[in-house]
């Protein structure tokens, strides 16, 4: 039996940063082992803007995944959001020198590793290249053409660019945290993992992830991704226009808005109040839910607009039937589904991320907040897989549990072990002796030869 892979998902967002460690069981589903989350103060609107601060609330995060998990945490996949996130939609060609020969997983890596070279604006960098369709010497629709025959291979990709500077802050961040990056994702994309059915991205679906500081997007059709775009609002506009709105404090808008807060002004009466605490002995103040929910709305209503339009450049073209799925943080405010549905006029609903994951996994696990960093496990366990598959990896390459003293002295097949005692305890006292005689006996060798 092989040792379990565990693969390390690290969200890396504007309002918290959460580490989660997961294993796929022999069912498919995904187990979490162990979870960490921190507060995030370096980040904004999904970019790092302060190293330091983002590097020790990575620590922190993993460190508390690590000992809720028991693993060795060394390498992360990272998701990647942002304003300067934008898709381009491209095609690449191949030309075979033999047609009778099958089509080889190495050429269409090929045709794929083309992409990264086309022409970009300067301080610009492609992030990833995702495959939609491949056409066969002009038949098109073809999905996976691996052992088909053939002249001519074309492909159209979804293409990923982002700002290189934004993508090398998180790259150092993750370095200096002294982890390695394995994989880095865009964040709807992972979100979509871990909230969308395979027969929504068929029938044609938006996921809409409502983060702290952006909304991300991410339009499938026919199984294939066909849009992407970040847009620079989420809950902490929200929460900042409360707190000019109310003059209340930063601390307290929050606070109003994730107990009291509402996407729906209409559903809220003026009659029923929230009572701030005043300033430094000042008298408190009270504040309606109805206008409270009001400029909830507002904002709320501009987001959706911008949503719109970038659902618009597809669903002309492909109706997405199976509508808008929300998620993420933001999704959680009440009503918000309803406001959804007004403002775009598809079918709303809600993104959980446990329809993947195994039944003991805890509950607050199961919420739209951590859709982002369960669906960074689910895909990278896909890429492990495929990687794995084509022999690109070595198995035991990835992160390992950590093992006690007692499973490390268990596991030691040189140990010399004694006649067995009389007694269970002198057993165990002889074993650990022994053990301990020959880590000296090691380090003195190792002593010896370094003065040599």
């Amino acid at each position: 039996m092989s040792d379990p892979v565990y693969i390390v998902g690290l969200d890396i967002g504007t309002t918290k940063i959460a580490c989660i460690v997961g294993e796929k069981m022999p069912n498919g589903k995904i187990e979490i082992r162990g979870y960490g989350k921190t507060d995030s103060t370096g980040v904004k609107r999904g970019m790092v803007f302060n190293i330091e601060e983002t590097v020790d609330a990575i620590k922190r995060a993993v460190a508390q995944a690590s000992e809720q998990s028991k693993v060795d945490i060394k390498s992360v996949n990272v998701g990647i959001a942002g304003h300067h996130i934008k898709s381009l939609q491209h095609r690449g060609v191949l030309i075979r020198e033999n047609a009778d020969v099958e089509i080889s997983n190495e050429e269409l890596d090929k045709l794929k590793q083309d992409m990264y070279k086309i022409a970009i604006s300067p301080g610009e960098e492609i992030i990833n290249v995702i495959p939609q369709e491949y056409i066969i010497d002009d038949e098109p629709g073809i999905r996976q053409p691996k052992g088909m025959l053939g002249n001519k291979i074309e492909a159209n990709f979804h293409v990923i660019v982002g700002q290189t500077s934004a993508v090398k802050n998180i790259v150092k961040c993750i370095e200096h945290a002294g982890l390695e990056m394995e994989n880095m994702i865009l964040e709807p994309i992972a979100s979509a993992a871990a909230v969308l059915g395979a027969d929504e991205k068929e029938a044609g679906v938006a996921i809409v992830d409502i983060g702290g500081g952006t909304t991300d997007i991410a339009v499938f059709y026919d199984e294939i991704i066909y849009h992407t775009a970040v847009i620079p609002f989420g809950g902490n506009v929200i929460t900042d226009d409360i707190r000019q709105g109310c003059s209340i404090i930063r601390k307290h808008a929050e606070e109003i808005k994730v107990k009291f807060g509402s996407a729906v002004a209409s559903e809220n009466s003026e009659d029923e109040v929230v009572s701030i605490p005043g300033i430094r002995g000042r008298e408190p103040k009270e504040i309606s839910f109805k206008n409270l929910a009001s400029i909830i709305q507002a904002r709320l209503e501009e987001i959706f607009d911008l949503v719109n339009i970038e659902i618009q450049k597809v669903n002309s073209e492909h109706k997405l039937i199976a509508g808008i799925v929300l998620t993420g943080g933001g999704a959680m405010m009440k009503h918000i589904r309803q406001l959804a549905e007004f403002k775009t006029g598809l079918e709303v609903r809600l993104g959980y991320p446990n329809e993947y994951l195994a039944n003991e996994t805890a509950e607050d696990l199961a919420s739209p907040l951590y859709s982002t960093g369960i669906g960074l496990v689910i895909e990278g366990i896909a890429k492990y897989e495929n990687d794995l598959q084509r022999g690109k990896i070595q198995v035991g390459t990835v992160n390992e549990k950590v093992k006690t003293e007692c499973e490390v002295l268990n596991d030691d097949d040189d140990l010399e072990v004694p006649e067995t005692p009389k007694k269970g305890n002198d057993f165990s006292i002889t074993k650990i002796i022994t053990s301990l005689s020959k880590i000296f006996k090691s380090e003195n060798l190792d002593n010896d030869i370094t003065e040599k």
